[in-house]
């Protein structure tokens, strides 16, 4: 990691030499989770993510930027042996937002999630993030709501991923997202998708057929004084789309596992996305490494595109 540190507001943030060489030189950069590589991901496909998502971003003309609390510093570019050791998850926490403050203070090691990466990105000025899914309400108990959605409500950043995951109320979610002022956008499509699935037969509020696009609402947004994020949906790549159906069976076997091994909370969701992907052959993982991959060239076109002339 760089020696130098940057601060935004009062927050202190260690950067990765080359996270901190492309902010140095005014590149555009895309902030990338790594709860999805120290939690949601098996081994060894987290690797095979991480290597993906870095290249989709570089062949797109923007930086790549893991975010990680490493050793109790809150880390723009997670690199080198402590990356390594995110991916072998040796000792590492998942870390929501809240979660923030007690890994400073006991100088812990925590994968981000959608909640802390975009803490991480207001703290170090960051304006686009990729990611696979977001939280959202759960289908059981619906009071359980991931903190991903009250984050989104807070972050002027744009956030690009495959909707909300599978496993959740997607219904729920999208009313909570208006409830939270979330711009919410799909990128060449009408409806807002499913994770593994195209379609859910849920209409977005808009839609957006560029990067260009994107970058403009994004300014709008914050001309206006919107405090929250523009979410945008993209479809994952259709040659490894799921059906709705095959989806939805897979999603309740998962969750009547869950229920018999009174799983709940933090730990669902990695539970049952594994569980889906035992019931699809596997067919899930692909899909989820696709996404993964595409919304990480989404990002960067739109990270480019935000430091063009408007």
């Amino acid at each position: 990691m760089s020696s130098a540190e940057g601060r935004t507001g009062s927050a202190p943030v260690r950067w990765g030499h080359e996270a901190g060489a492309a902010r140095d030189a005014g590149r555009p950069i895309v902030a990338l989770e790594s709860s999805v590589l120290a939690q949601g991901l098996p081994v060894p496909a987290n690797r095979e993510a991480e290597r993906r998502m870095r290249g989709a971003v570089l062949a797109n003309g923007a930086v790549p930027a893991v975010t990680a609390m490493v050793r109790g510093a809150l880390t723009v570019g997670l690199e080198g042996d402590d990356l390594e050791r995110f991916l072998r998850r040796d000792g590492v926490a998942k870390v929501s937002a809240r979660d923030l403050p007690v890994l400073a203070a006991r100088k812990g090691d925590g994968a981000t999630t959608v909640a802390a990466t975009l803490a991480c990105c207001t703290a170090a000025g960051l304006d686009v993030f990729a990611t696979g899914g977001i939280g959202g309400v759960h289908r059981e108990p619906a009071f359980d709501e991931s903190a991903d959605l009250a984050e989104l409500g807070r972050s002027s950043v744009v956030v690009v991923c495959a909707g909300a995951k599978s496993i959740l109320d997607l219904p729920a979610t999208l009313e909570r997202l208006e409830s939270f002022g979330v711009t919410l956008l799909g990128y060449r499509t009408d409806e807002f998708p499913g994770f593994f699935t195209a379609g859910t037969g849920l209409r977005v509020p808009a839609r957006v057929d560029s990067a260009a696009g994107i970058a403009a609402v994004l300014r709008a947004a914050r001309a206006l004084g919107r405090p929250g994020a523009v979410l945008v949906v993209q479809p994952p790549p259709a040659a490894h789309a799921l059906d709705a159906e095959v989806v939805e069976r897979a999603v309740e076997s998962a969750l009547a596992e869950a229920r018999t091994a009174g799983v709940r909370g933090a730990a669902l969701t990695p539970i049952l996305l594994a569980a889906v992907e035992r019931h699809t052959g596997g067919r899930s993982l692909a899909a989820n490494l696709a996404l993964l991959e595409a919304n990480a060239a989404l990002a960067a076109e739109v990270a480019v595109a935000l430091l063009a002339p408007p």
